[in-house]
């Protein structure tokens, strides 16, 4: 029998199980920055181009459409005006996602952190009310702090996955190992769906199709890109170039050719 909670994971996995996301929540962390300015213009370039859920904070959930496709309500952020950054906290709540018509809630935990106690708290709670009402949840678990030399090494990437996993998230998205051997082997570690981050903006779009393409080689059930289609020249076509590799198994090399002439052109400057 289908639960609520397998209904909204459909809203944000295609049949293939995959799934492209576009994160926008940044304006909280660093404000309207490019390509985040006007959120309405963006949703629509992104969903024109395919994607299959956006994540945002619960002002833009509140005043803006999300064209059909599946919402990820963000419950957690800091600016980066404050002392520590990478001390997350809980800023909205499932109830309120509820009310917004959210398929799922995500959770920023910093795997490392001086604070990652009080993170992992509030993410606990989270999977308790979350699972209470049928409401997936996605973990961002990153390795981040001041013992971690490494955000992207093995190590500390599968240890940050697998912690996710273990405490009960529905979704885990983390950092690519950097190849994809290792990174198939932090996937095979987690039984829930592993979704990877863009993380800071590729030199080129060439950079960006690769990084995507590894990683659903590795066996990751999608990715969850922002800053390298946001601040694209044409997010439409960038993320339809990220749908191309992720759900119809297409080569860097073909993707980029959604994108002409440009496809080597270096992304445009934040």
């Amino acid at each position: 029998m289908e639960t609520g909670k397998t209904r909204r994971l459909r809203r944000i996995f295609r049949q293939d199980g995959k799934t492209v996301m576009i994160p926008m929540d940044h304006g909280v962390s660093v404000g309207p920055i490019e390509g985040l300015a006007d959120m309405s213009e963006t949703i629509d370039s992104v969903a024109k181009g395919g994607a299959d859920a956006v994540l945002v904070h619960a002002g833009i959930a509140k005043t803006v459409d999300n064209q059909g496709m599946g919402l990820i309500l963000h419950l957690s952020g800091a600016t980066r005006l404050t002392r520590d950054p990478n001390w997350k906290t809980q800023l909205s709540t499932v109830k309120l996602a509820l009310r917004l018509g959210a398929d799922a809630v995500s959770v920023h935990i910093n795997v490392g952190s001086e604070h990652e106690q009080h993170m992992l708290d509030q993410f606990s709670r989270i999977l308790d009310e979350s699972d209470e009402v049928g409401l997936p949840v996605l973990a961002m678990m990153y390795p981040r702090g001041p013992g971690i030399q490494n955000e992207h090494g093995y190590e500390v990437v599968s240890h940050a996955a697998r912690l996710g996993y273990e405490l009960g998230a529905d979704i885990v998205k983390t950092n690519y190992t950097g190849d994809v051997e290792s990174f198939r082997k932090v996937v095979e570690s987690v039984k829930a769906p592993v979704v990877v981050a863009g993380g800071p903006k590729a030199g080129s779009e060439s950079e960006a199709l690769h990084l995507v393409s590894d990683s659903i080689k590795a066996g990751a059930a999608g990715v969850s890109i922002g800053r390298n289609v946001f601040q694209h020249s044409t997010p439409t076509l960038m993320t339809r170039a990220l749908v191309e590799i992720v759900h119809n198994g297409s080569s860097p090399t073909q993707a980029l050719s959604i994108l002409g002439e440009r496809s080597e052109r270096i992304l445009a400057r934040a």
